[in-house]
């Protein structure tokens, strides 16, 4: 069973108001399903403040804690940090509130550390544990916290290139071998997909000076039109990202529902997808696909850098799907 953000919301309230809150709380769903806003709404309610104090980590009481390395992992002195500021007194008898977000990238030492605080968690503090990839985390963590999986908003309508990258992964999945030449085709997939997404946001911002230049014309001097060219330049560069983003974001989801099949029950974020992702959950164990997660991990990092698209996308996608 998956809860939508706001009822998942409701169910903690209810749990706290009943005095049935527990100590940890593993709070799991892909991008969109506003895991980061429940634990802001529940924070800011029992500690008596703002969600968006708490999304800024200005909350009294409350310490978030989340990727900060150059690896961008967890690492220890991270969980060390963390558990001395649970220990600590807190004034009005408000909670000790430790967010972690994106959990499952605890490096080893990082997760065996706060194994000991779920085990033997300091009195009057909660703990929120926030990933995509539940089935990343520890089993030893995982079966110490209470699992509340949500589910993306049906607002958000995946576009036609991320149903086309959809499908193409679902037709590889077909194929019984792994080999340099589907990795190479799933990397062409999506630089044709990008190219498609780039010319669709040209094509917007274009129309939309041309219809700003017969608008105005005749009312203003020659030298916005050069301004609003360079905004709608930076601005087809800042939609792109975002769009790309959200075409990465689906490879996630992709490799998190072959994750689920191989080591849960839990339903399937994609639905449609289900046979396919358990076709290659057959092919792979539990450690090769965390490691292709891994692999996608480092190529989303990597492509938000100044390094070269497509050769980040044909080198991620030969570690990830050969």
């Amino acid at each position: 069973m998956s809860f939508s953000a706001d009822s998942a919301l409701e169910y903690l309230q209810r749990a706290h108001k009943k005095h049935r809150l527990a100590h940890a709380y593993l709070i799991s769903g892909p991008a969109g399903s506003g895991k980061a806003d429940v634990a802001a709404r529940l924070a800011a309610a029992l500690n008596k403040t703002t969600p968006e104090k708490v999304l800024r980590a200005q909350a009294p009481d409350v310490f978030v804690t989340e990727p900060a390395s150059r690896s961008r992992k967890i690492v220890v002195d991270q969980i060390r940090i963390l558990e001395r500021a649970l220990q600590l007194r807190t004034v009005d008898n408000r909670k000790k509130i430790g967010i972690i977000h994106d959990a499952d990238r605890m490096q080893t030492q990082a997760a065996n550390a706060f194994l000991k605080t779920l085990e033997e968690p300091p009195q009057n503090s909660l703990l929120l544990l926030l990933t995509a990839l539940p089935g990343a985390l520890p089993e030893t963590i995982v079966s110490r916290c209470l699992s509340l999986p949500l589910r993306t908003s049906s607002e958000v309508a995946a576009s036609p290139q991320e149903m086309e990258l959809l499908r193409v992964l679902c037709a590889t999945a077909e194929e019984k071998s792994r080999s340099i030449e589907k990795a190479y085709r799933v990397s062409q997939g999506i630089q044709g997909l990008l190219n498609s997404i780039r010319e669709q946001i040209k094509d917007e911002h274009a129309m939309a000076l041309k219809r700003e230049e017969t608008r105005y014309r005749h009312t203003t001097d020659g030298g916005w039109l050069n301004e609003r060219e360079d905004y709608y330049k930076a601005l087809t560069e800042s939609v792109y990202r975002e769009r790309r983003s959200r075409l990465i974001e689906t490879l996630f989801l992709w490799w998190a529902d072959v994750l689920r099949a191989r080591v849960t029950t839990a339903e399937r974020v994609l639905k449609s997808c289900t046979q396919a992702t358990e076709k290659v959950a057959a092919q792979l164990k539990t450690a090769e696909v965390l490691k292709r997660i891994r692999r996608l991990e480092e190529m989303r990092d990597q492509l938000n850098t100044t390094a070269q698209e497509a050769l980040v996308l044909e080198l991620g996608c030969l570690h990830i799907f050969r």
